[in-house]
């Protein structure tokens, strides 16, 4: 018996209409851009799919949540229904609101990491290396070897390799380490997420040591529900259940509440280390504001509460991974490479069989995000060379082994048919993907170098 088809668990209650601009005129607004995809103006963007990062819709309650900001300076009665949102679906005890993620990370770097201390990562997220480096530390990649092959089925290729952790120990010491920094469905490898077995064994080695974990939990959820679906002895479990548990292997988190908890600006530092958030607390006045709003306005942190509390709805995130699922299968069908398995937030093309002939010198993956929106007004992003950056010490390019195009799909806010013209373009460059030509880099910050970077077509 066929499958019967399973709808959104939404209705739409308001558009915004969107433009498509002929290819003639992609092709210039593309060179003036410098062939970066960041630099392109929204109003010219079809279909953005650029991140999933603060694109989300919002419901119609958070909305209605957004009239009752208490936008005091102290105290602000939305900052308590947040920590106690925290609190319970988390699993937290201590809350300290950011403006976003970053301002959460550059907090914990500064109070973590001493210089030339190690910080073990399941494989890089740009800002995170970059917090940890400024503060002194060395980034260590503790991925398992399979995250970085885009054509490896390992179900969960955001699993932590503990031979790795037990080598850096051996020959540097426990005491080389600042803490783990441990991200759930890992964006640089395609949004692969760890298994629940793996993630309690590094909890174990962790506590022999000593060593603290802290999550980066952008997307636990998506996590979550890949356990729930893939992982023994949890199929009966809801992904509230799920995330509560793994969230209880860590001492903390560091969060981007622009992706799971379903609003456009905000994140937070949680723990359960008292003195950890005491001082936390004193540098977010610093950098942020006030501990009780850390940059967000009264509104702005009901909006978050209540998405935490929406988010961990079944129905909710198996819909949202499944929009996921379903532009990488149609992608699959046709033929085009991606990161398989299929990630949860978005859809990887493999830049380099895509474009086998291109040198990773030459940006494939930018070249291919560019010519994307060229052809179909599909705005992408780059994840390879350019992400990656330079080694600080010799200033020669890091090169990753993984050299991709994110498709990243927003929370609510596309239909399948917007998918289908994605695919569709996908597969028409693939057909002619001989005549997508190379880059030069012509400007580049000192610093992130992705988001502002521009080049010049070889």
């Amino acid at each position: 018996m066929r499958q019967r088809t399973i709808a959104e668990p939404y209705k739409i209650k308001m558009v915004e209409p969107i433009k498509m601009t002929t290819r003639a005129e992609r092709e210039g607004l593309m060179k003036e851009a410098g062939f970066n995809t960041f630099l392109l103006k929204s109003e010219d963007v079809y279909i953005d799919l650029l991140t999933d990062s603060g694109t989300s819709a919002m419901s119609d309650r958070q909305w209605a949540g957004m009239f009752l900001g208490d936008e005091a300076y102290a105290g602000s009665r939305n900052f308590y229904h947040l920590e106690a949102a925290v609190r319970e679906v988390y699993g937290f005890r201590h809350t300290v609101p950011t403006h976003q993620g970053r301002a959460a990370e550059h907090i914990t770097s500064q109070l973590r990491v001493k210089p030339g201390q190690f910080v073990p990562m399941n494989m890089y997220f740009t800002t995170t290396r970059e917090h940890a480096e400024r503060a002194g530390g060395v980034f260590f990649d503790c991925i398992i070897d399979e995250a970085h092959d885009p054509q490896s089925k390992h179900p969960f290729k955001g699993n932590v390799d503990l031979a790795k952790l037990q080598k850096l120990v051996d020959e540097k010491g426990a005491e080389s380490i600042a803490y783990l920094s441990i991200a759930p469905c890992v964006n640089m490898a395609g949004g692969q997420p760890l298994s629940m077995a793996n993630l309690r064994e590094v909890a174990a080695w962790a506590k022999k040591y000593r060593l603290s974990i802290i999550f980066d939990a952008t997307r636990a959820l998506e996590n979550a529900y890949f356990i729930q679906q893939r992982e023994k002895g949890y199929a009966a479990k809801s992904v509230r259940e799920i995330l509560r548990e793994m969230m209880s292997y860590g001492e903390g988190c560091t969060m981007s509440s622009k992706k799971d908890n379903l609003v456009n600006i905000g994140g937070f530092l949680a723990t359960n280390n008292e003195d950890f958030f005491v001082k936390a607390k004193e540098m977010v006045v610093v950098f942020e504001g006030l501990h009780t709003y850390g940059g967000l306005a009264g509104r702005d942190m009901e909006a978050v509460a209540r998405g935490i509390e929406e988010m961990v709805d079944d129905a909710y995130i198996a819909s949202r991974v499944r929009q996921v699922e379903y532009l990488g299968s149609r992608l699959l069908e046709a033929g085009v490479p991606i990161v398989e398995p299929i990630g949860g937030h978005a859809v990887f093309l493999d830049a380099k069989r895509f474009l086998p002939d291109m040198p990773q010198d030459h940006f494939p993956s930018q070249a291919l995000a560019a010519a994307l929106y060229v052809d179909s007004g599909v705005r992408s992003m780059e994840r390879g060379i350019v992400s990656a950056g330079r080694d600080p010490k010799t200033g020669e390019h890091r090169r990753p082994k993984l050299e991709l195009v994110r498709l990243t799909i927003p929370r609510r806010v596309y239909t399948n048919l917007h998918m289908d013209v994605v695919a569709e373009s996908c597969q028409a460059l693939l057909e002619e993907r001989k005549k997508i030509r190379g880059l030069d880099m012509v400007y580049e910050p000192e610093s992130l170098r992705f988001f502002q970077a521009r080049f010049e077509a070889r």
